[in-house]
């Protein structure tokens, strides 16, 4: 697996121009069952792909967190939201909250989430292949490729499926 994981950010930029020119046809004219397709195409490769043995998400990148995820994460640990904020997060360009760092803190050597249950809903929804009006998301989609070698391979799937 981590000969995939180090190859990824590669076969992602050789495969960029391809990707975008498809998802820049598909933004267009997406398919009428396009959300039914990439339901099963993320099924079909979650059933192969195990996030344990990769969790390159959570060593690369950090997901954000919404005001729900703040307070339900810190009422986890049994903080108020400010000391848990103070703790782990922090304000990106945007406003955003986003952890202080990479790896993720939460983040176990056995690439277990110390926090799973409560886990940012960025965390539960990535890399949000299954995403209902996938077209919409296709920025985050050529980032994610990248990332996330289910995702990568989630797209190559689509590629030979959905013929624009």
């Amino acid at each position: 697996m981590q000969d995939v994981i180090n190859n990824l950010p590669k076969l992602a930029k050789d495969k960029h121009k391809e990707n975008k020119i498809f998802f820049t046809k598909l933004k267009k004219k997406a398919p009428k069952q396009l959300d039914y397709l990439m339901q099963e195409l993320h099924e079909e490769e979650f059933q192969r792909t195990d996030c344990l043995e990769c969790a390159n998400c959570c060593k690369t990148t950090g997901p954000l967190f919404t005001a729900k995820d703040v307070q339900r994460i810190a009422k986890h640990f049994k903080m108020k939201q400010q000391p848990f904020i103070d703790t782990y997060l922090k304000l990106d360009e945007e406003n955003d909250y986003v952890l202080q760092s990479v790896p993720c803190t939460f983040l176990g050597a056995d690439n277990y989430c110390s926090i799973y249950d409560v886990r940012p809903k960025a965390c539960r929804e990535f890399p949000h292949t299954d995403r209902t009006k996938f077209q919409q998301i296709s920025s985050l989609t050529l980032k994610n490729v990248a990332i996330c070698p289910a995702a990568f391979n989630i797209v190559e799937a689509m590629k030979q499926k959905i013929k624009i």
